[in-house]
């Protein structure tokens, strides 16, 4: 968080603030050193193959951008076949500025640097000036071992020494691969520390005014609680029946509907959550159509194929199937809406 956020967060609130560090402050500042290997890219201007070479880096890192780095290098490579010649011999140090765009474990970076050389080719040695740019990267494995490479261009300029060449200007590619090791423990960032002040006391909520599950009873008296929501409940907020809403089946027959059984899922889900385990009836119940006897089997299928589903979803309570036919109507069975009514099912609690 910045420090104009911290304030303001201040002002707002009455908070006190107690800064350690800031959070964005980057507190790494160790030294490092960064061996590295090199492969050499020769220009068309010096007539010669590739090489390879190597050197050593010590560096600081400044800030969360900048590292400065003085480095010194070795780097060899012939003559192109066919040309008579000695090995070219390359010795020399620069001083590289390198900024980071981020100090990820990936951290990509761009980099100059300028320096000098001495160059050697045969009885010929020459110093010349050299500036390099490039573009890199480091991944860190661990706080103190870093991978980086880094590709660079360089121009070589050996003040009017042309090694027989028809330039003293040369142009060359320096790919580096290495790793750095920085010196000492990383630093950590430190967040800011928040002085907040003890919260008020809150005054526990009183259970008369409270009914968690919603069954009428207050949570003082609820002798049963988290009951299965839509059930009929006594004083005490125990279950006594619930009606099973929706549970229907197919015309004139025992078999479950497909969204009766959805709805049994749930039903089974809340049983089995449910730590009262008390004997439990489903009742079943049907309109007037048909014969008195021939409703009363009806019924009776039906309340076992609830109970059926209930034990395979896995419902651990003792049920028992009663069948009450046309018995027990609650809606006048001469409209379609009251034999719609009559035709359900029940669970009714036992023991309360």
């Amino acid at each position: 968080m910045k420090k104009t956020h911290l304030l303001a967060v201040a002002a707002l609130t009455g908070v006190a603030i107690m800064p350690l560090a800031q959070a964005d402050e980057y507190l790494d500042n160790r030294w490092y050193v960064a061996p590295f290997a090199s492969f050499i890219n020769t220009g068309g201007d010096r007539g010669a193959q590739d090489g390879w070479g190597g050197g050593m880096g010590v560096g600081k890192i400044i800030n969360e951008h900048f590292n400065v780095e003085l480095k010194g290098f070795y780097q060899g490579f012939d003559q192109k076949p066919g040309v008579k010649g000695a090995e070219w011999q390359l010795a020399g140090a620069t001083a590289d500025v390198q900024y980071f765009f981020s100090r990820n474990t990936f951290a990509p970076y761009t980099v100059i640097g300028l320096g000098g050389m001495n160059t050697t080719l045969g009885k010929t040695e020459n110093p010349s000036f050299i500036g390099e740019a490039g573009v890199g990267f480091t991944y860190e494995l661990h706080d103190n071992f870093l991978l980086r490479s880094d590709v660079r261009y360089r121009y070589n300029n050996n003040f009017n020494n042309t090694f027989g060449r028809n330039t003293d200007e040369f142009h060359d590619m320096v790919v580096n691969l290495g790793f750095v090791v920085p010196f000492g423990a990383k630093p950590k960032p430190t967040v800011a520390k928040f002085e907040m002040p003890a919260p008020a006391p809150v005054a526990a909520p009183d259970c008369s005014t409270l009914d968690s599950d919603n069954d009428g009873v207050n949570n003082c008296q609820d002798q049963c609680a988290n009951t299965i929501a839509g059930s009929k409940v006594d004083y005490q907020g125990c279950p006594i029946s619930l009606e099973l809403k929706g549970v229907n089946f197919k015309v004139d027959s025992a078999e479950l509907t497909p969204s009766a059984m959805t709805i049994l899922d749930g039903v089974a889900a809340s049983l089995s959550a449910y730590p009262e385990k008390d004997d439990i009836e489903v009742h079943g119940h049907t309109s007037s159509e048909g014969s008195y006897a021939h409703n009363m089997g009806l019924s009776e299928r039906r309340s076992q194929s609830v109970v059926d589903y209930l034990q395979m979803k896995g419902v651990t309570n003792r049920l028992i199937a009663r069948g009450y036919g046309e018995s027990q109507p609650i809606a006048d069975n001469s409209t379609e809406e009251g034999r719609r009514m009559n035709r359900r099912v029940e669970l009714i609690w036992t023991g309360n």
